[in-house]
């Protein structure tokens, strides 16, 4: 039963088609990254980037660097549509946006991450053996066949992604539909729409829609009877979202997925005309690496399983502290809003130093640094490193701290009398100077 669930030879109409769209589309990213303005914003105008923790070292490019950067990052991403020098170019573009990724965190987006897990999974994919320029160059290489568990490894990455997502919906601030009100207040603005989106009953159906779509889209993909329909279903869905969020390609990337789950001669027939489906359905080939190759996979899933969960092994609620929030596909679940004074005190002299953040930070900083513990005690690192400079001990305090999450009173977030300076940082652990939530929830 495993060995025809995971080395069946199937048709690889699905993959390579996939490749093109997939390269197609991190093409439009990097490139749209660049004349958005988003690499200016995020990697050049700013001091200080605000990377993940311990990885202060990846640091961007100076000049014009990033931009060469990311021009090189769609070039590769163009490389892989036309499938020249696949190989080489996939694992050059997973390792430049993962460095991406690492550098900066002020513009955290769960599909940046996805992007991560799929780009890593594809260079190992045999996505370069049809309809490639490497197969024009070296006709022995093409194959119209692959093995089962490259459908299955993606359906699965799929479908822990949208349950996560679909339970983590399932908190008060969302299913009582007030958080929909909070991301379509925004809205209010946009043409036509932008009224539509403020009604309750509008709120009403977009929230129990996001919890069941996330819930049962990929079963009924995978349901031969509900295919068509979960099809344009998830169509509509992410064009809405694209639409409304305006967040980038991964909508267009939802889609793209969806040819894992059609029928190979429905495949071909729409994009590879000239060929028939690969047809030794009951052919298993096992592979020499085969013991490795199930040793691996359980451990890239089992991380994949128990990284979104382990919020659940740190105190408190991470809604209220964000610590495990990251990379536990949480997208669009609340709203956050922060206040507060920076002070360095001088521990000679006893001086106080009112820290100014626009003189520090970009605009889009400023708003994380009182919002989320991660970028205040960064931030208060920074400071230190920056008043040592000047040959200075000092302490760094975020007094007044106080914290709106979506769209709720400010209340007390910070421990205003800690050293956020000379705190260590405990990336699985609770940080007790986030002020307990059950302190300040009815507040």
């Amino acid at each position: 039963m495993l060995n025809r669930l995971l080395f069946q030879r199937i048709d690889n109409s699905s993959l390579i088609i996939f490749r093109i769209f997939f390269g197609i589309l991190i093409s439009l990213e990097c490139f749209g990254a660049i004349a958005t303005g988003w690499v200016k914003r995020n990697l050049i105008d700013p001091k200080y980037n605000f990377p993940f923790i311990d990885f202060d070292w990846l640091q961007p490019l100076p000049g014009l660097g990033m931009y060469f950067y990311f021009s090189l990052m769609g070039l590769l991403g163009l490389f892989i549509a036309f499938g020249f020098k696949y190989r080489a170019s996939m694992i050059t573009f997973t390792l430049l946006w993962t460095a991406t990724y690492l550098m900066q965190k002020t513009a955290y987006n769960n599909h940046y991450y996805l992007l991560i897990l799929i780009s890593f999974l594809m260079c190992f994919f045999p996505a370069g053996r049809a309809k490639s320029i490497d197969v024009k160059l070296n006709p022995k290489l093409e194959t119209n066949s692959m093995y089962s568990y490259v459908k299955w490894t993606i359906v699965l990455q799929l479908f822990i992604v949208y349950v996560y997502a679909s339970i983590a919906k399932m908190y008060g601030d969302w299913l009582d539909f007030s958080m929909i009100e909070v991301l379509m207040r925004p809205k209010k603005n946009y043409w036509v729409i932008g009224e539509f989106l403020q009604q309750p009953w509008v709120h009403t159906i977009i929230g129990i829609v996001g919890v069941l779509f996330d819930l049962l889209i990929v079963p009924a993909l995978l349901w031969k009877r509900t295919r068509k329909i979960a099809f344009f279903l998830s169509v509509f869905f992410h064009l809405f979202n694209s639409i409304i969020f305006q967040i980038g390609i991964f909508p267009y990337l939802s889609i793209a997925f969806s040819v894992f789950f059609f029928e190979p001669k429905t495949i071909r027939s729409i994009f590879f005309k000239s060929k028939q489906p690969y047809t030794k359905s009951n052919e298993i080939v096992i592979p020499n690496h085969k013991s490795s190759l199930i040793l691996v996979a359980v451990i890239y899933f089992i991380v994949q399983l128990l990284l979104p969960i382990r919020h659940y092994t740190i105190d408190d609620d991470v809604l209220w502290t964000e610590e495990g929030h990251r990379m536990s596909w949480r997208m669009m679940l609340r709203s956050r809003s922060g206040k507060g004074d920076f002070k360095v005190i001088d521990k000679n002299t006893q001086e106080v130093f009112e820290i100014i953040p626009k003189n520090y930070l970009t605009p889009g900083q400023q708003r994380k640094v009182f919002a989320y513990p991660d970028f205040a005690w960064q931030f208060a690192q920074y400071l230190k490193i920056e008043f040592e400079k000047k040959n200075m001990d000092v302490a760094v305090h975020l007094e007044n701290s106080q914290i709106s999450i979506n769209g709720k009173s400010f209340v007390p977030f910070l421990n205003s009398t800690i050293d956020l300076a000379a705190e260590p940082w405990k990336p699985l652990k609770h940080h007790t100077w986030i002020l307990p939530s059950n302190l300040q929830a009815n507040k």
